[in-house]
Order: structure tokens, then C-alpha cells, then sequence
């Protein structure tokens, strides 16, 4: 642990995202954060650093109890959690209307410029990858959560445009999913119920599997795809997802059948042409007119990090 001391100016830096203190995604639930929490805390804990130089205990004391359990006490209930990601969304909005929003990091700028199928579990890769030793110094502390508080905003900027979203215990979902009816006051005074859009069950179970994937539920989410695929076995996009999930579950073989299906389904599938070649999929004998991408997709990012 480094010897440089604490600084007083991060309690008022960071705390407006705890999230980024904790190095926690923006849709965990209370099981997640307590979890993160706990390896935070032991990893500071005086007697794991009894052995460090006196600065490096100091460091990691006055981390621990100036931003750590602070943060943890803020996001432990479910009134903190809201009232922090209003704040953040209120923030994003302001720095968005001031073209003040930056990306400054190579992982947010990655983000901020994702196909949209790949933002949630392209942010949940650069978060595990910026957490994973972010209190291992003084120095990486800083940049760490810095790019954690970063990947949050533009995270949320590229969330604006969905449904309102409500926390639950295996992520946020779209409250549309919720409620398939809603009442309105009739001409008479009473409540009549009014039928919403017809329920797209293929859609619910993608809703459910993208919240298993941002807490690292792979195992459910690829039930969830299951479901979904068997719902509208023709669609290449879900077929693409799923195979995302099986690869990042450590299952190559099922991760190339779905993706050779996307194909099958849609050659011009770009992410799926994208996984196509980190696979080492052989495309000649699914469609004269795919075309493998020069891009090493999602996962390729990462592994240039290593």
C-alpha cells in the first residue's frame, strides 16, 4: 500500500458517487453492494495492513472510514440508492446540456461509443476490470475510481433514453414490464381499467436476462435467452446475445452454436460477426454473404488490456 497520505479533497470528489467508491455497478442490488463491501473492507482492514509501512496503514484507515462505510451506508437501503442515482441522473442531464459530459478514459470512450446491444455487459467488463485492484495504492485508488466515476456517467447518458427503471434485487428493469395495465379516471369518478400494448414475452425475458448479466448471474441470464429464443427462434439479435452470455460463462462450444445461428439468421449481424471471428467461427458455409469485421468486438477489447 503507498504512503501517500489522504487526501481531504476526495470526500468531497467522490462523494457524490459511492458507487464509484465502492467500484460497484450503478444497478446493483443490496446483495451486491454488501458483497463488494465486505472484500473492500477486509482488504483494508488494520490487521490485513498491519504489515504495511505506518503511511500505508493511515491510507487505508482513513479510506476505510472517511469514504468506504460512508459510501456503504448511503447505498445499503433502498431510499439511498434512489436518491444517489437521481442525483447522478440530475447530473448527467446538467453536463449534458452544457457539453460538459466527458469521456475521457479509454474505457468510457469505449462505452460511449458501443452498439447499443453490447452497453450493459460492455459495462459491466470495464467495471470488473477498474474495481479489480482499484485499492491496491494510493495512486491507483485515485485513477481507478476516477474512471469508475467516469464509465457511471456515461453509463446512465447512454440509459436516458429508456422507460423509467426501478431497482430490484437482481438489477433495474423497465417498469413497463411491471404493469401491463393501468387505470384512469373515467367521466364518472371511477377507476376503468385500460388494456396497455400486448405483452411481448420474448421481450420480458431479455429484460430479466440483461439485469442477471449486471450482476454476473450468468447461469439465470442464459435461461432467461433460452426462453427468449424459444419464444422467436428466428431472431439473429437474441441468438447473439445469448451467445455473448455463454462465452462469458466459459462455454465456447454453446457460445459458437448460437452465433452461428445469428449468422444463419442474419449475415449482416455485426456483432455477431464480431464474436464470429474472436470464435474462430468458419463462415464460408453459412452465407455467401458474410463477411467477417476487422473489429475484435467486446471481449477483444478487454484482452488488449491484458
Amino acid at each position: 500500500m503507498s504512503t501517500a497520505p489522504f487526501s481531504p479533497d476526495w470526500t468531497k470528489k467522490y462523494a457524490a458517487d459511492p458507487y464509484a467508491v465502492l467500484g460497484v455497478a450503478v444497478t446493483a442490488d443490496e446483495r451486491r453492494i454488501l458483497k463488494r463491501y465486505r472484500q473492500v473492507a477486509k482488504q483494508l482492514h488494520p490487521d490485513i495492513q498491519a504489515t504495511q509501512a505506518e503511511g500505508g496503514r493511515e491510507f487505508a484507515n482513513e479510506v476505510l472510514t472517511r469514504l468506504v462505510n460512508p459510501a456503504y451506508q448511503r447505498l445499503k437501503q433502498d431510499k439511498g440508492r434512489s436518491e444517489t442515482l437521481a442525483t447522478l441522473r440530475f447530473k448527467v442531464r446538467r453536463l449534458s446540456r452544457e457539453q460538459k459530459l466527458s469521456s475521457r478514459g479509454d474505457l468510457a470512450q469505449q462505452l460511449r461509443d458501443s452498439p447499443e446491444p453490447e452497453v450493459d455487459v460492455f459495462y459491466e467488463q470495464a467495471l470488473s476490470t477498474l474495481s479489480e485492484n482499484q485499492y491496491s495504492s494510493h495512486d491507483v485508488f485515485v485513477q481507478q475510481t476516477t474512471a469508475i466515476a467516469e464509465l457511471n456517467l456515461i453509463y446512465l447518458r447512454r440509459k436516458m433514453g429508456d422507460p423509467v427503471i426501478r431497482e430490484k434485487r437482481t438489477g433495474l428493469v423497465s417498469s413497463a414490464t411491471v404493469q401491463q395495465t393501468v387505470s384512469v379516471t373515467a367521466e364518472n369518478g371511477t377507476s376503468a381499467p385500460v388494456s396497455g400494448p400486448p405483452v411481448n414475452y420474448a421481450q420480458r425475458h431479455i429484460s430479466r436476462a440483461k439485469a442477471y448479466i449486471a450482476n454476473k448471474k450468468y447461469a439465470q441470464a442464459i435461461q432467461e435467452l433460452r426462453d427468449a429464443v424459444r419464444i422467436e427462434s428466428s431472431n439473429s439479435d437474441y441468438h447473439t446475445m445469448l451467445g455473448q452470455v455463454y462465452l462469458m460463462n466459459k462455454m465456447g462450444g454453446m457460445a459458437k452454436v448460437h452465433i452461428r445461428q445469428a449468422l444463419k439468421l442474419n449475415a449482416q449481424n455485426a456483432i455477431a460477426l464480431k464474436y464470429a471471428k474472436q470464435l474462430n467461427i468458419d463462415l464460408t458455409d453459412l452465407n455467401g454473404d458474410v463477411k467477417p469485421k476487422k473489429s475484435g468486438g467486446l471481449f477483444g477489447r478487454f484482452a488488449k488490456k491484458h
